[in-house]
């Protein structure tokens, strides 16, 4: 099958190519695990925009084979009734009904080929992506980017600046999607430096071979007290490492979910797990009981230590879901504002103990709305007042 005079690899090929990138193989094992070579498999990857949420996958059941649209005729031409041949099928009335409905004129024009085919041509004929048919929308979304708006961001105050225009909505996987991937560009590409990545391609959460869960004796998220989530209670904490350039060092992030307070931990030596767990010691077991109740963390091997930290610390550690960072989402939005002070791509281990509290301390004396315009810093004495 070729497609503008290019040869197009059957969908069973891609499906197999973005699973294996979803297993977290490199474009290029996933290619061969597919059976196509690396040209095509970096031609899959690029034109998609990097990972693919929802990549092509076999034909499944969710649609009518061609098999079953022949009972239907069979059965509609002996004079049964629909939900009789839904039955026999093995599927809702409703399908068997919406089916004859669309695809004839009639319960007694209904042929199974025919309506294949129509099937088939509304599956595949081209569709006007969402922000490439209205102008209105498209401009709104592409001044907001500029702005350096999230596209969640984006998608929520759509709804709530257009309240009654339901023409006015787009998902923020539908900006993303608008961006990176060819084809479905009703977004100018250049926007991706608009977002906080910045990158122009999305790239696999995991790497090649990497495994996450090996970390013994995890509690998990599921397992914490209900307290935690309403953040009524101070002592509740976040935490995550950013790492710097090639992965060779690291800034420790600690945040109070209830006073957004942060703090940051000095690793100069590496982020291995006896350099976090020492750190990390030192950080939190100063701390006053009233504000140092639990700790949540990904499932990072540098929490391997966790059993040492939770005793030498006296504090609850708990673990998030794999590929879930909204879990730590408080600690996931501060370490977005510190990439201002440690940028991407860059060595970490430059930085002294000085400059790391220097800037907690203005990241810590900043107002913040969502504590009524107090600063973390007021917010967190707020609560040792109320506790001595």
């Amino acid at each position: 099958m070729r497609k503008n005079g290019r040869p197009v690899a059957p969908r069973a090929l891609q499906a197999q190519f973005w699973e294996g990138i979803r297993l977290g193989l490199g474009v290029t094992e996933a290619g061969a695990a597919a059976g196509v070579g690396h040209t095509v498999a970096f031609r899959w990857f690029s034109q998609a925009g990097g990972v693919k949420s929802n990549g092509p996958r076999p034909a499944g059941g969710r649609y009518l084979s061609v098999a079953e649209r022949e009972e239907i005729a069979v059965g509609l031409a002996a004079g049964e009734s629909m939900r009789s041949i839904a039955a026999r099928l093995g599927r809702p009335a409703s399908t068997v009904s919406r089916e004859v409905r669309r695809n004839s004129r009639g319960r007694r024009q209904y042929r199974a080929l025919a309506a294949q085919g129509q099937a088939q041509w509304r599956a595949a004929r081209p569709k006007t992506a969402k922000l490439a048919g209205n102008d209105e929308l498209r401009d709104w979304v592409q001044a907001k980017l500029k702005d350096k708006w999230s596209p969640e961001q984006i998608s929520v105050m759509l709804e709530r600046e257009f309240p009654g225009d339901r023409e006015m909505r787009v998902s923020h996987e539908t900006i993303y999607q608008s961006i990176y991937v060819q084809g479905r560009g009703a977004l100018r590409r250049e926007l991706a430096t608009c977002l906080r990545t910045g990158r122009a391609l999305r790239k696999p959460r995991r790497k090649a071979g990497e495994r996450r869960g090996r970390i013994p004796g995890m509690v998990m998220i599921s397992e914490r007290p209900a307290e935690v989530e309403d953040r009524a209670v101070p002592g509740h904490w976040e935490g995550d490492l950013i790492i710097g350039a090639a992965h060779r060092s690291a800034i420790g992030t600690l945040v109070e979910r209830s006073s957004r307070f942060v703090l940051l931990l000095h690793l100069p030596e590496g982020h291995g797990p006896e350099k976090v767990a020492a750190a990390m010691t030192e950080a939190m077991g100063g701390l006053p009981d009233a504000i140092r109740r639990s700790l949540t963390w990904d499932q990072g091997v540098e929490m391997a230590g966790h059993a040492r930290i939770a005793v030498d610390a006296d504090l609850d550690i708990y673990f998030c879901d794999p590929h879930s960072p909204w879990q730590r989402g408080t600690n996931e939005n501060t370490n977005g504002l510190l990439r201002q002070y440690f940028p991407k791509s860059t060595d970490l281990s430059v930085h002294s103990r000085e400059d790391l509290a220097a800037v907690a301390a203005q990241l810590n004396s900043r107002p913040r709305k969502t504590l009524g315009w107090k600063t973390p810093a007021q917010a967190l004495d707020g609560f040792l007042a109320a506790a001595a």
